[in-house]
C-alpha cells in the first residue's frame, strides 16, 4: 500500500499503550478510529483480540500498519505513588525504553509506516506567568519533567524521511471517565472546589474529544509533521478561572483554595510544580495544520464533561 495514499477504510493503524488497553486517551482515540473506518491493532501488556503483546512485538517485529500511535507512560500524577526514586525510574522507563522499542521496530520493518505519532506534555515549555509559548518556543531543559519531554521526543526520532513524524505535547485532558478532572468532581460537588495554590498559574487545556481529533488528523493528513500543540485555542486560562468555570458548571460554588503546602506533602515538591505552576501555550502550528477544535471554548468543554 505503500507509494499512494489509502483510503481510511484500508488503513490498519498501531496505537502502542501501557495499562492493558484501558487507557483514558488510547480509548477514546480507538473509537474515532474505529468510527473512521480504520483497522486498529493494539500494543499492550495484555493479550486479546486484536492486539499482540510487548513481548509479541519484541520477538515477532512491528506488524503490517500504516501508521502508528505511542500513548506509553506511567501516570506521573497518581497521588498514590510516592515521589521517590523508584517511581522516577518507572516514570522514565515507561516513556523512554518503550519508544526507543517502538523506533526500533519501526525503523527495522520490511514496510514501516507512513506516519508515526508520539504524545509527550507542554511540561516540556518552563512554567512562567509572562511568557507565551508555541511550537517553536524553546524549552526541555530546566527541571526533570522537560528534560523528560526532550529525552523522549529524542528517543522517538527515525532516521532518514521514509516515515512521516508527529509529536502532540498535550495540555491537562479534560474528558468524562479520566483524566485530571475524575479526582476533582467529588470535592467541586460538594462545594469543596477551588484554584490550586495562587491559582494564577496557567492552565493549558485541551478536551478529549480534540486530543483524539488531533491526532487522528496527524495520523490522516500527509501535510503534518514536527511538533503539536495539544492545547485548546481559547483566550489563555488560569487554574482560578478553571475552577470557577467548573464550579459553574456543576452549579456549585468553588472559592476554597488547595493550599501549595497541601499539594506538595501530596506529590513531592518536584512533582507538585506541574499543579503550582503552569504555562501560556497556544496551538499556532496545529490551528495552521487546518484542525477544527470541537470544543475551543473551556465553558462549553466542562459542560460537556459533566452532564
Amino acid at each position: 500500500m505503500r507509494g499512494r495514499r489509502a483510503t481510511p477504510r484500508e488503513q490498519i493503524l498501531c496505537i502502542f499503550w501501557s495499562g492493558g488497553g484501558t487507557g483514558f486517551i488510547g480509548t477514546a482515540l480507538t473509537q474515532l478510529l474505529r468510527a473512521r473506518g480504520h483497522e486498529v491493532t493494539l500494543v499492550s501488556r495484555k493479550p486479546g483480540p486484536g492486539r499482540i503483546t510487548w513481548d509479541e512485538l519484541a520477538t515477532s517485529g512491528l506488524p503490517r500498519c500504516e501508521a502508528a500511535v505511542n500513548l506509553a507512560g506511567e501516570n506521573i500524577l497518581n497521588p498514590l505513588r510516592r515521589w521517590n526514586e523508584t517511581f522516577q525510574k518507572e516514570v522514565l522507563s515507561s516513556r523512554l525504553e518503550t519508544t526507543q522499542i517502538l523506533a526500533r521496530a519501526i525503523n527495522k520493518a520490511p514496510q514501516p509506516p507512513q506516519a508515526w505519532v508520539l504524545v509527550t506534555g507542554v511540561a516540556y515549555y518552563q512554567p512562567s506567568l509572562t511568557a507565551e509559548y508555541d511550537e517553536d518556543s524553546p524549552g526541555g531543559d530546566f527541571d526533570f519533567f522537560s528534560n523528560l519531554v526532550t529525552k523522549w521526543e529524542a528517543a522517538a526520532r527515525l532516521p532518514g524521511e521514509s516515515t512521516r513524524q508527529v509529536v502532540v505535547r498535550s495540555g491537562v485532558v479534560l474528558g468524562r471517565g479520566g483524566g485530571a478532572i475524575h479526582h476533582m468532581l467529588l470535592p467541586f460537588r460538594l462545594g469543596l472546589g477551588g484554584p490550586i495554590g495562587s491559582g494564577h498559574q496557567f492552565f493549558p487545556w485541551i478536551h478529549i474529544r480534540d486530543l483524539a481529533g488531533i491526532l487522528v488528523h496527524a495520523l490522516e493528513a500527509s501535510h503534518v509533521q514536527g511538533v503539536l500543540n495539544g492545547v485548546a485555542p481559547a483566550p489563555t486560562t488560569t487554574n482560578a478561572e478553571f475552577a470557577k468555570a467548573l464550579g459553574a458548571a456543576l452549579g456549585c460554588p468553588a472559592f476554597i483554595p488547595l493550599p501549595g503546602m497541601v499539594v506538595q506533602a501530596v506529590f513531592g515538591r518536584e512533582r507538585a510544580i506541574m499543579l503550582l505552576e503552569g504555562q501560556k501555550v497556544v496551538p499556532r502550528k496545529t490551528l495552521a495544520s487546518g484542525y477544527r477544535y470541537s470544543f475551543p471554548e473551556l465553558g462549553a468543554a466542562l459542560k460537556e464533561v459533566v452532564a
